[in-house]
């Protein structure tokens, strides 16, 4: 009884620690015109541009014996860390299965039947109900939501083989308080993201981030087996460049001049303009490189840059950039702009405005794409 009292003791501790900010999802729920389902095509563009990697990895990396597998009773145990609603994550569990079956045939002669749990986890809010409604008839595994951040304990120790987190792990679990506060040197006034041009702000985002992955990091070590496997799927961009010189930085600085203006008309307050920052943080490859290295629980074992999938996204949608930077912006974070401004009327004029600063910088927009990458982080738990 009193070992019980300690474990659920320490599992609040650690939630309390997170300090999450709020349990609800950015992403939008549902099937609409606007759901995160509907407009994620970028995202699987990623995953497409990586699975080759994902599979020489697995076929590489993966060692049943180091993991102590009971090839007698074979349940293998994956995790998908910022599942969202679909239909990505299931591109992505697939992708894996079929990468550990064929290296668990070549690793035992005629061994029996390999069963496959799978965790689809994200925030409590997500909205699990799509997710499941969702779920391909085909699947070969046992399938369970696991609703929390992955910003602490999931899992009891030492269940878990295989993790995988694809544009999940940029979300900050909260805005760095120094940046909203007018007395702070890091107060980011009249901007809603790390643009790099202040080193107090970006100071400020930086450390938030490493207090994130670390528990990110933490939180898995205890989880997953000696031996096992993370997939890391991130936006990021290359050393050297600051955020507003990518792609991704130079839209989100369009988000901000567009609440600029409607502040400049009344439409909103100032107050509400200069309080407001997107919570992710694109990390550069050194940064994310010394932060695993000095955690000190996993190896690296491959770290590449995806090759900017935005071409391959728009073979898939038959849809311009314009068109799916627009899309895809509204379904990520057209509810914490809600949840902020609190008018849905508000959220609708500040994408139109979007859309139209964005469609005058269309003609250069292509010249930039290449100064964001896709980081892909292959880690391997150490025994």
């Amino acid at each position: 009884m009193k070992q019980t009292r300690r474990l659920i003791s320490s599992i609040q501790k650690e939630r309390e620690m997170a300090n999450i900010q709020g349990s609800s999802s950015p992403m939008i729920g549902g099937d609409g015109s606007h759901s995160y389902a509907k407009n994620s095509t970028f995202q699987k563009a990623v995953l497409d541009a990586a699975q080759g990697w994902m599979n020489e990895a697995i076929n590489d990396k993966l060692d049943f014996t180091v993991l102590d597998f009971d090839s007698s009773n074979p349940t293998f145990r994956i995790a998908d860390l910022g599942c969202s609603t679909g239909p990505n994550t299931f591109f992505a569990v697939k992708n894996i299965i079929e990468a550990v079956e064929k290296k668990y045939q070549t690793h035992f002669q005629k061994p029996p039947l390999i069963e496959f749990q799978v965790f689809f986890n994200d925030f409590n809010g997500n909205d699990f109900n799509i997710l499941f409604k969702t779920l391909p008839s085909y699947q070969n595994y046992f399938a369970a939501g696991i609703p929390g951040s992955f910003y602490t304990r999931l899992f009891p120790k030492s269940t878990i083989h295989f993790a995988h987190s694809s544009y999940s792990l940029h979300w900050l679990s909260k805005i760095p308080p120094e940046i909203v506060d007018s007395n702070s040197p890091a107060w980011n006034k009249g901007s809603i993201q790390c643009t790099g041009y202040s080193k107090e702000v970006a100071n400020a985002y930086l450390g938030q981030y490493k207090k994130d992955v670390n528990m990110f990091l933490n939180a898995r070590a205890e989880e997953i087996v000696g031996g096992g496997l993370i997939v890391i799927l991130i936006g990021g961009r290359p050393d050297g460049i600051f955020m507003s010189q990518t792609s991704t930085g130079v839209v989100f600085d369009l988000l901000g001049a567009s609440l600029a203006e409607m502040a400049n008309l009344g439409e909103i307050s100032d107050e509400k303009m200069n309080s407001f920052n997107l919570p992710v943080y694109y990390a550069t490859p050194k940064e994310i490189k010394e932060i695993i290295e000095e955690n000190g629980h996993f190896s690296i074992e491959k770290m590449e840059q995806v090759t900017h999938p935005m071409v391959m996204a728009m073979k898939m949608k038959n849809m311009s950039i314009l068109e799916i930077v627009v899309s895809s912006l509204r379904a990520i974070f057209e509810k914490i702009f809600t949840e902020h401004f609190g008018n849905e009327e508000i959220v609708n004029k500040l994408f139109q405005r979007f859309a139209i600063k964005l469609q005058e910088i269309y003609p250069g927009f292509h010249k930039i794409i290449n100064h964001c990458i896709e980081h892909f982080i292959f880690l391997e738990r150490k025994i």
